[in-house]
């Protein structure tokens, strides 16, 4: 254990602050000077109990740690590029220059090697990338004197256990171990309960653990919803599930003690070392079929366990990760079983093997451990509203017992008090003022519509008292459109050139998904009025499979080839509303849920199997990556979460309303903020709510991006300490969204996934979409602002045939009809074809767009069919 020494100040560091002063003052980074100042990192990499961990920066390095140091140079959006042997860079010089990333040569040559590859366990749902063991020396020496004027923080970070609610099994007195059952209603709320208890006592979470299992998956997932939190990273491993109860997987604990006896069955589940009988590799419930264990030998997979087994399965993970994250100061979430947080439990309290026998864990109630500095567990004092059991010195933050019991009124009371479900159910989040009146504009915008129907224009007008025009109502001009309506018979003609005249002067809005339309009164330069595209505007569309449409057919075919989908979030208030959204965390309208469910559903019909997710920091693309998912019954899958796939940041347009912009500023600078490539809005202060820095998700876990030396001094003058703060966007046009997206795709997505022949889904946000196009379907610059994506529709990008794909959802309607992709849509429904050039079987849906005729016989043919009966039409005049 290495203990803090006191430090005093020294000319090195006072070199440094001078340094620090002359760099921002010329807005420069440190000199390579500093690099002599700075001791071997080996000895350190030697000792750490981990392993060498990397991040987005250090990636590349890792894999290729025998390449010279000139293999590596600066790109100019903050990722270290391949280079030839010439040191020429690889990558395109069109992607652009990003001002917020690092940009200096010197941060990756002075980049420290790995001399450890990473344990694929280790590395379960990306973990390693969230470690920072391996920094650049030029880091370390500016955290090392930075720490030199900070108060030393040797304070342990807390630890929350959490039992996962009710499972189906759970509720039949099922033995369940590796089996994977749901939560029943009853187990939701024990877990939301759990999240209020939290909530309540002011605990904070800064990482979670949970099992692979589906039932403490979504207990997490509810937790982290109630907390507004569901950003956290959230690593999902198998040494914290269930006991595996081999042979009696999946049978009824009354049954089974009837048939073998009540002594042998107790001595199964309650003795230490005794084993149930083992599974076989032909039993239904045996693990090694399902693929979310794909990556386990079959040594790891257990045919049966004892309690001690589970417990010692449980060791590992406690000292190689959760126990690190602890001693970081970290608090931590771990969502689990009883029996794998007994282990835990009987491993942080050194309980022995008798006494572990006595301890329970329940559902619904947060188990809460403090540590002293050598990570020793502290015994519980008196505090109000908690209790502990025997042998241990967690603190529960409610009396066990309770909550079942309330639950068992609450249904209760349910019947005898009319709308109690809807009071105790979950709340909707809380509106802001500009969201909550805009809302209401529209709830009475929609009843004004409906009321039109019931008005007749033709009564005699009232006087309704005011004053002017003789009390009568006011007379508005017409317009041309309404006056052609008017006009008297034979001039349809002229209505329609008319509509047709209005339609071409509306600009269709993405955010508001066709429910409002921008009027476009000033000239903007369209890149695609002249242009010619040279492939197909008609999309690929995959016919649904036959065996999704008869269940005789057997189940439908998965798909193994390498696969990108990507799906852009459901929809949000904010874009029902016309509001910018940018990174503020709007999470999915109901509407929005409702897309994503649907775009599950049809991944899963079509065949559809993926083994990485990758979305953003934001809620909405977390969630539905989470629905998507939930759909698919693929909960366990791993989710790597990135700020770079966030959506654009808009400055201080963020959260306004798209028409009060307009009206503010004029349609031609509104026009240039949302549809320039290259203008960004004016940026925020590092004060504002809107401002990245400010958000506890991009402090903490945000690593690679350089720090801002002005951003720091700030800061440390704010907080009276020194203090280091990375820079932030505080404003992106859209080639700034896609500088930082493309070569996340190029060197982590393509590179780590697809390439490794993994199927990838992407969640995301339009503008970061948009540049994934772009770079997919070699769409070009002047061109991309004309690419409308739809909220929740997927779009299958082929990896062999290099284009996007459609998915037949079953109703035989042309996606071109029901969907906008804009102007650009010729640009990204390319041909489908095989690698010999013939066209890909896949695209078997063809829409004619032209007008067809029909023959006078089929005429004949539906004036028959849809002819009424003379019975009817006689009655009909009556």
């Amino acid at each position: 254990m290495f203990c803090r020494r006191q430090h005093t100040t020294s000319g090195a560091s006072m070199l440094l602050l001078f340094f620090m002063t002359t760099s921002m003052i010329m807005n420069l980074h440190l000199p390579v000077l500093v690099h002599s100042f700075v001791p071997t990192t080996k000895t350190f990499m030697k000792n750490n109990p981990l392993h060498a961990t990397t991040d987005d920066d250090d990636k590349n390095e890792n894999n290729n740690n025998n390449k010279p140091v000139w293999f590596y140079t600066s790109s100019k959006n903050g990722y270290s590029m391949p280079s030839d042997i010439d040191g020429n860079t690889n990558n395109n010089n069109d992607i652009g220059y990003n001002a917020f990333l690092d940009k200096s040569h010197f941060f990756h040559r002075l980049q420290s090697k790995s001399n450890t590859n990473v344990d694929p366990e280790f590395n379960e749902d990306g973990y390693a990338d969230m470690q920072r063991n391996k920094r650049s020396v030029f880091k370390r020496f500016f955290k090392r004197m930075i720490r030199k004027f900070r108060k030393p923080n040797t304070e342990v970070g807390t630890l929350i256990l959490v039992r996962h609610g009710e499972s189906q099994w759970n509720a039949n007195k099922t033995f369940t171990g590796w089996a994977d059952p749901d939560l029943t209603d009853q187990g939701t709320r024990e877990v939301e309960h759990a999240a209020r208890l939290l909530m309540e006592g002011g605990y904070k979470i800064d990482v979670v653990f949970t099992s692979r299992l589906k039932r403490a998956i979504r207990s997490s997932w509810i937790i982290l919803q109630e907390l507004d939190k569901v950003y956290l990273p959230v690593f999902k491993s198998w040494r914290l599930n269930e006991r595996m109860y081999g042979a009696l997987t999946g049978l009824s604990k009354k049954e089974t003690a009837e048939q073998l006896g009540h002594e042998v069955v107790q001595e199964w589940r309650g003795s230490l070392t005794s084993r149930p009988p083992a599974l076989t590799v032909r039993d239904e419930h045996w693990p090694g079929r399902d693929r979310k264990y794909a990556d386990l030998t079959i040594d790891q997979i257990p045919m049966t366990e004892s309690l001690l087994d589970c417990m010692e399965r449980t060791c590992p993970l406690w000292e190689k990760k959760i126990k690190y994250e602890l001693q970081r100061g970290r608090n931590v979430l771990v969502v689990a079983h009883a029996n794998t947080l007994r282990g835990l439990v009987k491993t942080i309290d050194n309980i022995g093997d008798e006494e572990i026998q006595e301890v329970a864990i329940p559902t619904g109630i947060p188990i809460v451990y403090k540590f002293d500095a050598s990570m020793q567990s502290i015994p519980p004092t008196s505090e109000e509203r908690t209790v502990s059991q025997i042998h241990m010195n967690g603190l529960f933050l409610e009396k066990p017992g309770l909550l079942k019991e309330a639950l068992k009124r609450e249904k209760e009371w349910a019947k005898a008090v009319p709308g109690y479900d809807s009071t105790m159910g979950r709340n909707k989040r809380p509106m802001a003022p500009l969201e909550r009146s805009l809302y209401k504009l529209n709830a009475v915008r929609e009843l004004g519509d409906w009321a039109e129907e019931f008005v007749d224009h033709d009564a005699e007008l009232e006087d309704d008292g005011s004053d002017g025009n003789m009390g009568k109502p006011m007379q508005l001009i017409k317009t041309k459109l309404e006056e052609a309506i008017e006009a008297p018979a034979g001039i349809v003609e002229d209505v329609i050139a008319l509509a047709k005249e209005k339609q071409a002067e509306l600009v269709y809005d993405p955010d508001t998904n066709g429910e409002n339309h921008v009027k476009q009164t000033q000239p903007v330069y369209d890149p695609l009025a002249n242009a010619v595209p040279t492939m197909y505007s008609q999309p690929c569309v995959t016919s649904m499979p036959s065996s999704a449409l008869v269940e005789q057919l057997g189940p439908t075919p998965i798909r193994r080839d390498s696969v990108i989908v990507i799906i852009r979030h459901g929809k949000t208030e904010h874009n029902k509303l016309g509001l910018f959204t940018g990174w503020e965390d709007a999470p999915l309208a109901k509407d929005g849920i409702v897309e994503a469910k649907e775009a599950g559903k049809l991944l899963k019909l079509h065949g559809f199997e993926f083994d990485v997710v990758y979305t953003s920091w934001l809620s909405r693309a977390i969630e539905t990556a989470w629905y998507v998912m939930d759909s698919m019954d693929a909960l366990w899958l791993p989710i790597i979460k990135t700020w770079r796939l966030n959506e654009r940041m808009y400055g201080e347009l963020t959260g306004l309303s798209k028409k009060m912009v307009r009206q503010r500023h004029g349609d031609e600078q509104f026009m240039a903020w949302r549809r320039g490539y290259d203008v960004k809005p004016p940026h925020v202060s590092s004060f504002s709510p809107n401002y990245p820095g400010n958000d506890p998700r991009y402090q903490k876990y945000l690593k690679d991006v350089r720090y801002s030396f002005r951003e720091s001094l700030i800061r440390t003058i704010e907080q009276g300490q020194p203090t280091l703060q990375r820079k932030l966007p505080k404003t992106e046009s859209l080639k700034d969204c896609m500088d930082r997206t493309i070569p996340y795709f190029v060197e982590r997505i393509q590179a780590e996934a697809v390439d490794q022949g993994k199927r990838v889904l992407i969640s995301s946000s339009e503008n970061a979409i948009r540049g994934l196009l772009m770079h997919l379907c070699d769409i070009p610059e002047e061109q991309i602002t004309g690419l409308e994506i739809p909220n929740g529709l997927p779009l299958i990008f082929d990896v062999k045939s290099k284009c996007v794909k459609l998915l037949d959802d079953g109703t035989g309607r042309d996606p071109l009809e029901v969907y906008n992709f804009g102007k650009a849509a010729p640009y990204l429904f390319r041909p489908c074809e095989n690698e010999d050039g013939s066209p890909d079987e896949e695209c078997d849906i063809h829409f004619d767009a032209t007008p067809g005729t029909i023959s006078a016989d089929d005429m004949a043919m539906l004036e028959s069919i849809t002819k009424k009966p003379d019975w009817v039409v006689a009655n009909s005049a009556k």
